[in-house]
């Protein structure tokens, strides 16, 4: 599949303005599949205004993605302050878009808050992963801080997932973290990483970027510059997923009395 990144600088608080940028992104990169940062659509700052700027998963910022993914025929992954609208609650969620319309979430596991981080005050936990099938493969969503917590990408992995797409919001102070963490998430699952961060300044937070694609033997496949607005284009094979086991079978090696004392409970929602 032709995948692309977009790191791109949200405008805090305009959407509108958001979905036009995101839209131009995804008319130009012509790929497979798109993926734009953590809380794009609302910007990662809005902070108080989250609870105007929220939305319910089937509310007008999804319908205009869906009608983005139906013209250009690529499946896009974006972030959003989700509303849920039985309890009122927000979250941090992923969207997934496909052309035919069908839309996968997945809420944010584990929030941020510490140091400037505050997604606490805001946003409800998620309670589960969401592993989307899609015509692509299967893609397992997962958002920034949740990289740091390797049983959630080991329980997409075991449960079948072909890759993971991974949005993010993390400053400048943390990108020597992510280029180390996102290669371990991909070789020790063997599965390809995309991760797409967020460029600019918001208050007092400075996003770097650090955008980036990574095979499943933890090869390069693309990275973005650093604080410039760009969209990485990478060629993403899935049948190398099946290579890079057969060199190192860590999934068939997996011990399940090892694995479930760690992480018994991760449910995980197929779509």
């Amino acid at each position: 599949m032709k995948a692309a990144l977009a790191q791109l600088d949200a405008t805090v608080g305009d959407k509108t303005k958001n979905l036009k940028k995101l839209e131009r992104a995804v008319a130009a990169a012509k790929a497979d599949l798109l993926l734009a940062g953590e809380l794009f659509l609302s910007g990662y700052m809005a902070r108080d205004a989250f609870a105007q700027l929220a939305e319910p998963i089937d509310g007008p910022a999804v319908k205009t993605v869906q009608f983005i993914a139906r013209e250009y025929s690529t499946h896009v992954v974006f972030g959003m302050p989700e509303r849920e609208e039985s309890t009122k609650r927000l979250f941090n969620s992923s969207v997934l878009v496909a052309p035919d319309g069908k839309v996968a979430s997945y809420r944010k596991v584990y929030l941020a808050n510490f140091g400037p981080f505050e997604e606490g005050l805001y946003f409800g936990r998620g309670d589960g992963l969401t592993l989307a099938e899609t015509k692509l493969g299967k893609i397992g969503l997962l958002i920034c801080y949740d990289a740091f917590f390797p049983e959630l990408a080991k329980a997409y992995a075991l449960q079948g997932a072909d890759l993971l797409a991974i949005i993010s919001a993390s400053p400048a102070t943390s990108k020597s973290f992510f280029d180390r963490i996102l290669p371990a998430r991909a070789i020790e699952n063997a599965l390809p990483v995309l991760y797409a961060n967020l460029v600019g300044t918001e208050l007092n937070i400075v996003f770097q970027g650090g955008t980036q694609a990574i095979g499943p033997r933890g090869e390069d496949l693309g990275k973005a510059a650093d604080f410039v607005e760009s969209t990485v284009l990478s060629e993403v094979d899935l049948r190398d997923v099946k290579t890079a086991r057969t060199f190192r079978p860590t999934l068939r090696d997996t011990r399940k009395d090892m694995w479930e004392p760690v992480a018994p409970d991760v449910p995980v929602r197929t779509v």
